[in-house]
């Protein structure tokens, strides 16, 4: 079995070496929950990098977004060269999902755009789950939905080796109930082909475009071997070979039926009992829809929908939760929660949100109440199903503290930069004293950024400063997401001095000239001025040398308290560390285009592999190809300005522009 071994030219400093080694020990010696409370710039990834190749158990790491989490993914994949390092996230571009709106008597049908090359990530995830341990999965909340059993996916494998005997149908057949397609002419992934005493194919979980030739004499296997599939050169001869279902909902004929029979049951009896009820159009709906979902599964082996039917498909007891990703994980694996204060909270709300949902659609006989069975794990089977888990995030919450073994602090960054200093001053005269801070840093060319708590806020502090000759501008969610990443540009290189904003926390990331941060109303009660929220606001000052942090307030709230107090420590300790090893902080010195340009080249790059993955489903010639697919690009576009990820918003607007100038509008 191959080692996680790190490959990396830095070895650990500052405190991430006993960071290491306490989670490390911790994880060995069994401890269920841990927790790793880095401050932004400590080198949190390293650190998590290091304890897997310390511990070397099958690691799952959870983030809460698909932009973070393919963050993840590239610097693991950096890490871990030799070793196999997977994405697992929702593969929908696009999804609208079935729902019932009552009160206008609407039902909306689901509607979604599969991206086949997330598709295929997903399905080397679980392929190397089941064929190694050196496996590290980076995934999305999406990890806890249903998935398909592994024991029936692994159970429905073939394995071929030299000198076997094959029937070639009965391997075409088997094939096909795998849910592979025979193309004899074109080969692609999910696909194999039959030419004489030659058969090739394609599985989709590959990571390269490589595919598996199986070479008869009659039905005597006399080599096996792996090719190219676009130069037809081969790169491997091979003993045996293993070929997994290409698709993750796959089901044997024979429990397929035994399925169908537990559905048939099941609408009966909803059927009878909606009518007691005096509801004869929805138990005529239910009937109608559900007979021709049965019917389709006994001839076609699916239907539309067919996840609302998993939990009869499965045979899993009702309220029984399904089976996920976390399924496929050995019982030894380590699970490790990005940004945990945000994750942890996702993934407890996953499941209300899916049920609120559903119910509405059982009420009035569009689906069956096993229906329900198609969700998310509760937060309490998340934890049942968990064996290790290590909360990584800069402000933990009271409960991972509470279920933490230890919490251990990595404070100190490889820069020896400090925590800014705070201060407090009441809200009276509180733009004169901007004012002057201001000026102060516009003479020694460093930037402010200054937080409010309405939009209307920003935009009166916005003109008062400007009259006051100030270059100043802000930033709130009414402005133009894709003018953003410019306005950090012109932040950075001084065309403007002030900016302005109401929560800055992603645009706050990386800003090493901003020395200066005003809070205005910093003792309102609220998610903005919340314990957590002061520390991230606090944590943009931290890449500057000379960073302050001045909160407007009339009095000191708890959250004032807690963030003041945590602040202190760890400054108190950067400062101890600092003076021990003789380090002087110095501002970090980045040009504008490392950091804005380089967000945008991942953005494109991510955009453009979207895109051209929509492009081979759809004929852009043909006006309704492609208003779905620029349908499917603005509501990816919408849902990354959401999440505030303008840069990736920015790089879909371009592509969609791109289309409409090359094919119309």
């Amino acid at each position: 079995m191959k080692k996680f071994e790190v490959v990396s030219p830095f070895e650990p400093s500052g405190d991430q070496g006993q960071a290491i080694e306490k989670l490390s020990e911790g994880f060995l010696r069994g401890d269920k929950f841990q927790t790793l409370k880095g401050v932004t710039g400590s080198g949190k990834t390293f650190t998590m990098a290091k304890i897997i190749e310390k511990v070397q158990r099958p690691t799952l790491i959870i983030s809460h977004n698909k932009t973070l989490s393919a963050q993840l993914y590239r610097e693991f994949k950096s890490f871990f060269p030799n070793n196999a390092v997977e994405y697992f996230v929702s593969y929908y571009d696009y999804y609208q999902p079935e729902a019932y709106v009552a009160a206008r008597d609407l039902y909306i049908e689901k509607d979604c755009d599969i991206n086949r090359e997330i598709d295929q990530m997903r399905l080397a995830a679980t392929y190397s789950l089941m064929e190694r341990r050196d496996v590290i999965v980076v995934a999305t909340v999406s990890c806890i939905y249903g998935l398909g059993m592994p024991d029936v996916y692994k159970g429905m494998r073939v394995h071929v080796e030299v000198g076997q005997t094959l029937d070639i149908k009965k391997f075409a057949n088997k094939l096909i109930s795998m849910q592979y397609s025979r193309n004899d002419n074109v080969l692609e992934r999910g696909n194999f082909r039959i030419k004489g005493d030659v058969i090739e194919v394609f599985p989709p979980y590959m990571e390269t475009d490589e595919a598996y030739r199986i070479l008869l004499d009659w039905e005597d296997v006399v080599r096996v071997q792996r090719f190219n599939v676009l130069d037809r050169s081969v790169t491997g001869e091979l003993e045996e070979t293993v070929f997994y279902p290409a698709k993750h909902f796959v089901v044997p004929q024979d429990k397929l039926i035994e399925a169908t029979n537990r559905i048939q049951t099941e609408l009966d009896e909803r059927v009878e009992e909606l009518r007691a009820a005096g509801k004869m159009l929805e138990a005529e709906r239910l009937k109608t829809r559900t007979t021709y979902d049965i019917e389709m599964l006994r001839e076609m082996g699916t239907c539309p929908g067919i996840e609302n039917y998993s939990g009869p498909i499965s045979g899993r007891a009702r309220g029984e939760p399904p089976a996920t990703l976390l399924h496929y994980f050995p019982d030894d694996f380590l699970c490790m929660i990005d940004e945990a204060h945000v994750s942890v909270p996702q993934i407890g709300a996953m499941y209300e949100g899916d049920r609120s949902r559903k119910q509405n659609l059982i009420d009035f006989g569009f689906r069956l109440p096993s229906a329900f069975d198609n969700r998310p794990l509760k937060k309490s089977e998340f934890d049942a199903k968990m064996n290790q888990i290590i909360y990584v995030t800069a402000t933990p919450r009271p409960e991972e503290i509470k279920q933490s073994s230890q919490v251990v602090e990595q404070l100190i960054r490889p820069t020896g930069l400090l925590d800014p200093i705070i201060e407090i001053r009441p809200s009276e005269g509180q733009m004169e004293d901007i004012y002057k801070e201001v000026r102060e840093r516009i003479e020694r060319h460093e930037r402010s950024l200054i937080l409010t708590l309405t939009k209307k806020m920003a935009e009166d502090l916005t003109d008062y400063l400007t009259e006051l000759k100030l270059k100043v501008k802000y930033i709130h969610s009414e402005i133009d997401t894709f003018e953003r990443v410019e306005i950090l540009k012109s932040l950075r290189t001084g065309e403007i001095d002030v900016l302005i904003g109401i929560n800055l926390l992603r645009e706050g990331i990386d800003l090493p000239e901003v020395s200066f941060i005003a809070i205005l109303d910093a003792d309102k009660i609220g998610f903005l001025r919340s314990e957590t929220s002061l520390i991230q606001i606090i944590g943009r000052a931290a890449r500057n040398a000379e960073g302050k942090v001045v909160m407007y307030a009339d009095h000191k709230s708890p959250a004032m308290e807690a963030a003041i107090k945590e602040t202190k420590h760890r400054r108190e300790v950067q400062e101890a560390y600092n003076k021990e090893h003789g380090i002087t902080p110095k501002t970090i010195s980045k040009a504008v285009e490392d950091i804005l340009v380089h967000e945008k080249q991942n953005a494109d790059e991510n955009a453009t592999m979207q895109l051209e993955v929509l492009k081979k489903e759809a004929n852009l010639f043909n006006p309704k190809d492609r208003h779905k697919l620029i349908k499917a690009l603005t509501a990816e576009m919408s849902a990354c300005a959401d999440r505030m990820e303008y840069e990736q918003a920015a790089a879909i607007r371009d592509q969609i522009r791109d289309i409409e100038a090359q094919y119309g509008k």
